[in-house]
């Protein structure tokens, strides 16, 4: 059958489940066939290519990763949806005068979210400055001016209901977050494999491993598993002539993951980072990113085959770890008597 979008996962799973394994394959292989484009037509071309032994299968992963698909990629959509939220929450305090964002970092962390719903309750600037944690680095004088708007009827409705959907949105993510590592409790290794990875925490892990999976047999090499993806460079070459290396499409959700992680370990002291910053001198931001995603997606595919947690070809990060914390070690080894008091 011929068929685009989610269309064949109904008719997948029934065969599945009646012991019939069938194979999804890839529109582009039968895409460029000049004069055989209507639904018919496909359906017949993909008979006679798979009967020839002409068509190799996607990547389908098992039922139970295929459910927990739907809760990972609805999550995506609540995160993207949150942040549109806050941005809007930011413009409308703008609209009213109030620069909170201007002095604080995060509008939407602990001090400010309590600064603005002090706001919205009709409190004066004085009273707010009094829920402003002493960590932030902006000073009373600078709070102040910052808090100096005109919150009008219709801009303390506005708010109350966004941070209403804010707090409700950030609710449940939290929700999908639990569902999600409660599903995965069977894949704790991989879990806790790919957090050895800079960049990737426990959230990051999880999506990951519902769209991938922990078996690596089913991509055969890092080559494929990249080109399943996405994140690696086209191959277009005529008469000599190298043209556009653009990266395909794949899969969506994944390539953002692994941007994601790319741009978290470029910032982090590892090897990642060193590959970032000699890619970013000639070839820009963008593709360095998607470059240093490629480079992660290969390393998680080892990884996960191998079993093996991340060992960085650069950084020690053993030795790290004590340079960081030794003379707090030793301070707490010698207040508790393992190490005798200098005289």
């Amino acid at each position: 059958m011929e068929s685009t979008g989610i269309y064949w996962k109904s008719p997948y799973a029934a065969l599945e489940a009646a012991g019939i394994r069938a194979t999804v394959v890839n529109a582009r292989h039968v895409k460029q066939v000049p004069g055989r484009k209507t639904d018919v037509g496909d359906a017949q071309w993909l008979a006679t290519l798979a009967r020839a032994g002409l068509l190799r299968g996607s990547f389908v992963p098992p039922a139970k990763l295929r459910e927990l698909r739907l809760i990972a990629r609805q999550r995506q959509k609540l995160v993207g949806l949150l942040s549109s939220e806050k941005n809007r929450m930011h413009k409308v305090l703008t609209d009213a005068g109030i620069r909170l964002g201007v002095v604080v970092s995060d509008i939407h962390g602990q001090s400010a979210r309590a600064m603005i719903k002090c706001l919205l309750a009709g409190q004066p600037p004085e009273e707010v400055l009094k829920l402003a944690s002493r960590r932030l680095k902006a000073s009373r004088e600078e709070l102040h001016d910052a808090l100096q708007g005109e919150l009008t009827g219709s801009h303390v409705f506005v708010l109350d209901e966004l941070l209403r959907h804010i707090e409700g949105l950030e609710a449940g993510i939290a929700r999908f977050d639990a569902h999600l590592l409660g599903e995965l409790a069977s894949e704790m290794n991989a879990l806790a494999l790919l957090q050895t990875l800079p960049g990737v925490d426990v959230i990051g892990a999880a999506m990951l491993l519902v769209e991938i999976g922990s078996d690596m047999s089913a991509f055969g090499s890092p080559d494929r598993l990249a080109s399943w993806v996405g994140v690696c460079p086209g191959n277009n070459e005529s008469a000599g002539k190298r043209k556009s290396g653009r990266v395909r499409k794949g899969n969506l959700y994944v390539r953002r993951l692994l941007c994601e992680f790319a741009h978290a370990a470029s910032r982090t002291k590892s090897a990642f980072q060193s590959k970032f910053q000699s890619l970013i001198i000639r070839r820009g931001y963008k593709r360095a990113i998607v470059a240093l995603a490629h480079k992660m997606l290969r390393t998680i595919f080892f990884m996960l085959k191998r079993g093996e947690h991340y060992r960085d070809s650069a950084t020690n990060y053993e030795q790290l770890s004590v340079q960081r914390n030794a003379s707090r070690w030793i301070k707490a080894l010698t207040r508790f008597g393992f190490i005798p008091a200098a005289a």
